[in-house]
């Protein structure tokens, strides 16, 4: 059960906002906010245990309960917002006559009394239901909860890979002689120090097995040796009690946990010793652990299993395990298929096979797991057993095993990374996610909170590499820089997981072809539209605070049927055009997030710049030639996305004040555009797509000044800029202004090789990945442009007529 997929965390900060004196809620209405944030921040406390607990644990009424609490955080949270909306208006900021205004501002008077009274009958009716489960809470004694009983009452099914027979191990005779060449590496004194080896990758890939098997293997070689299993939530005495059992045939139950270490330590001061420490979950206990593994100059060596990043990079070396190949992954699967009644391979169904083979994508567990569920079975059954490979559905032990090893890696996860991880769900498997793309989804959910001078986006980023470094989610690099993540990727057996956790947890409705639209996802918070074969149903109000659709746009539902939509990424293509698609749009008053893909429009409502909380706007690929001035007055607009449209860049974009990513396409010089740039102070990323035309002197000296405005950007990514060649006795406009010590990647072309005097990595000490383009035949251009620190770097000198040789890659 997961506290997080409600709207609990959000609803509690704006409880706090209405009680602020801005709104000016009367005596009553406020001591029953008050009452609310009270009780709500007491069952936030006892979600949090039972989102620790895996939800087949759980006591049904206890479920009951958490449901509860859960769309009870949503019912409020939307009677908040819409209040929020009515009392600080929807459109933006006009300049009407002053009788307009006036009557404008005594309409207003009315709409917010009005207002005000319909939120105390809706606040009264809501401190019901909460009193209500409230009592629930402690009738059910839902605070005396065990925080983490996972695998308390169970046998850790990773256990199993320990006493697995050598004949079913398939595959690991390459990592396995690596690993003893990396162990045995060294002469001389080189070789008696102390080394730490680190096997790393996610659940299911054969770290313990791999690291069994060199113990077997090498520990003959040594004085004394231990294999000690960890796990999530270890106890620190058990796990040294462990320790010494193996290595001095008894526990010491009577000594503390420094006693312990002392008594270790003293064991092996002068021992060579050989000892694997499997599944570390954390870098604290692992150094408390190496506290206890005395350096003793006598050839020892420690190997450590994990699939936390931040734990591997702490050893000597690290050893990332790779998934099989497809050959042996074949291997594997027909060994534990033998067992089964199927002849082999003559009656086997190769379409469903490949696609199961695919699906496993080179983990042994999923594949022993699968190749479990069809041995014995006949062939027909395959594609009914393919459809349904969600883990947990089938009655067999190796498919629970699976589950459970996996499900280790969610419960270990704080809760705002479960809400982030399971929101994964929303997208099909084997698809690119773009990381900035999925970082403002998050945003716009609700599930990034302010943190004290660290941006929201900031913070999004962090928690996508806290899921990288977990190995929880599979980073992709964009080609031309090495080392810059882009995006990710989800393994097929991991999502399988994560859509059934979040089906279980109704966090997002998935619609797609094996599932037909009904009423009850009228009651969805969440919809995922896929591959769905007939058209959504436009006649019920839909209470989705998301809709992310990949389908034709003319199977989606009329806008007017949303209420409370928070997120809009229509993503699909259409070649037809339909000015209709985005009709009623200015209707979506909540809207933080609105991507549009390949959808047919060729214009933008003006109506858009009535959503005075959107955050995103992703235009797409769409020939839309212009932008409503309306959207000027989106204050709170943080990223804007047009490169791939005709849009030229309006002469006002230097009001959108809040931007932090800014993507454009062709960029017009004279309608003022270099000079508004400059006012864009919060801005991180600028990425153009066209060439930008800085041939006078005026335009040249305006970019420089607006760029070094920008003290915030850390990405300045430019198709190339086409400026006069500046002589040696001219005033050059790259020597007055520096760059932002905060740029972390620059890559453009470049006439004029003054730009790159300025980049010194003393003036720049953030840049790591550069790429330049410079159109000079002198190499004394570059200088000294070669700190170590920077993990890509590529200079090149571009003639007219010919792309020379790069100076240095």
């Amino acid at each position: 059960m997961d506290l997080a997929t409600g709207a609990m965390g959000s609803l509690l900060l704006k409880l706090g906002q209405l009680l602020t004196e801005e709104y000016k809620l009367q005596t009553g209405v406020k001591e029953d906010v008050e009452y609310l944030k009270r009780e709500l921040e007491s069952m936030y406390a006892a979600l949090r245990k039972v989102g620790g607990v895996p939800r087949d644990q759980l006591d049904e009424q206890v479920k009951f309960w958490a449901n509860e609490v859960r769309d009870l955080s949503f019912i409020m949270e939307d009677i908040i917002d819409k209040f929020l909306v009515r009392v600080e208006g929807a459109e933006p900021t006009i300049k009407p006559h002053k009788l307009k205004k006036l009557m404008k501002k005594m309409g207003n008077l009315f709409s917010k009394s009005k207002t005000h009274h319909e939120i105390s009958d809706e606040i009264k009716d809501i401190k019901l239901r909460v009193k209500e489960a409230a009592d629930r809470r402690d009738r059910y004694r839902v605070h005396d909860m065990v925080a983490n009983p996972a695998g308390a009452t169970t046998v850790d099914p990773r256990l199993l890979a320990l006493y697995k027979d050598q004949k079913e191990i398939v595959g690991i005779d390459d990592s396995l002689n690596d690993l003893t060449k990396m162990m045995s590496d060294g002469d001389g004194d080189a070789s008696k120090q102390l080394k730490i080896l680190s096997i790393f990758g996610f659940g299911g890939l054969g770290k313990t097995t791999l690291a069994k098997a060199v113990y077997d293997k090498l520990n003959t070689q040594f004085d004394c040796c231990a294999f000690v299993p960890v796990g999530r939530n270890p106890s620190l005495k058990k796990l040294l009690n462990d320790t010494l059992l193996e290595i001095a045939g008894q526990k010491y139950l009577e000594l503390d946990e420094r006693q312990l270490i002392n008594k270790l330590r003293g064991l092996l001061e002068n021992k060579r010793y050989l000892i694997v420490i499997d599944d570390i979950w954390d870098k604290k206990t692992w150094e408390l652990v190496k506290t206890a593994l005395v350096c003793n100059n006598c050839g020892s060596r420690i190997i450590t299993t994990t699939r936390i990043l931040e734990v591997a990079t702490t050893a000597s070396e690290v050893y990332k395990l790779q998934p099989l190949s497809l050959h042996l992954s074949k291997d594997l699967f027909h060994r534990r298929l033998s067992c089964g009644a199927i002849e082999w391979p003559n009656h086997l169904p190769t379409e469903v096979y490949n696609k199961i083979l695919h699906k496993c994508g080179g983990v042994p567990l999923a594949i022993i797991t699968i190749a479990s569920l069809l041995a014995g079975k006949p062939v027909e059954f395959w594609s009914k057993v393919y459809t349904s490979i969600g883990f947990g559905h089938e009655e067999n032990e190796d498919v629970e095993n699976t589950r459970k090893i996996l499900l280790f890696s969610y419960y270990d996860l704080p809760c705002h990374l479960k809400t982030c991880l399971l929101y994964l769900s929303i997208y099909p498997e084997d698809i690119l996610i773009k990381k900035d793309s999925l970082i403002w989804k998050w945003v716009a959910e609700g599930f990034i909170h302010e943190e004290p001078g660290v941006g929201l986006f900031e913070i999004g980023e962090r928690y996508f590499n806290e899921l990288v470094n977990k190995s929880l989610i599979m980073p992709v690099e964009r080609d031309q820089y090495n080392g810059i993540i882009t995006g990710c990727r989800v393994h097929d057996i991991m999502l399988d997981v994560i859509c059934l956790l979040s089906k279980e947890e109704n966090f997002v409705t998935v619609l797609d072809s094996n599932e037909q639209y009904t009423t009850s996802h009228c009651k969805a918070r969440r919809l995922a539209v896929q591959h769905i074969g007939q058209p959504l149903s436009s006649t019920s109000t839909l209470q989705a605070r998301s809709l992310n659709a990949i389908c034709n746009a003319e199977m989606f539902p009329s806008l007017s049927c949303f209420d409370v939509l928070r997120v809009l990424a229509l993503e699909g293509n259409c070649s037809s055009y339909n000015p209709n698609y985005l009709e009623h749009v200015g209707k979506l008053v909540h809207l933080r997030h609105l991507k549009l893909g390949s959808i047919g429009i060729r214009e933008l409502p003006k109506e858009i710049g009535h959503m005075k909380f959107l955050l995103v706007l992703d235009l797409g690929q769409n020939r839309i030639s212009e932008l409503p001035e309306s959207i000027g007055g989106l204050s709170q607009l943080k990223c804007l996305n047009m490169c791939e449209t005709e849009i030229v860049v309006p002469c006002w974009i230097g009001n959108l004040t809040s931007l932090e990513e800014l993507c454009l396409g062709e960029v017009d010089v004279q309608s003022n555009f270099v000079i508004e740039l400059g006012k864009l102070t919060e801005l991180r990323k600028l990425h153009i797509s066209e060439e930008l035309d800085l041939s006078d002197d005026y335009a040249m000296n305006s970019w420089a000044e607006s760029v070094a405005k920008l003290s915030k950007i850390q990405v300045i990514d430019i198709e190339s800029i086409y400026g006069w060649r500046v002589s040696s006795d001219e005033e050059k406009p790259w020597e007055q202004y520096a760059l932002s010590p905060q740029l972390r990647v620059l890559r453009m072309a470049y006439l004029e090789p003054g730009l790159v005097a300025r980049i010194n990595p003393r003036l720049l000490p953030n840049l790591s990945h550069l790429e330049l383009f410079v159109y000079s035949p002198d190499l004394d251009v570059f200088g000294s442009l070669f700190p170590s620190g920077w993990t890509c770097c590529q200079l090149s000198t571009i003639t007219p007529r010919e792309v020379q040789v790069p100076s240095s890659s």
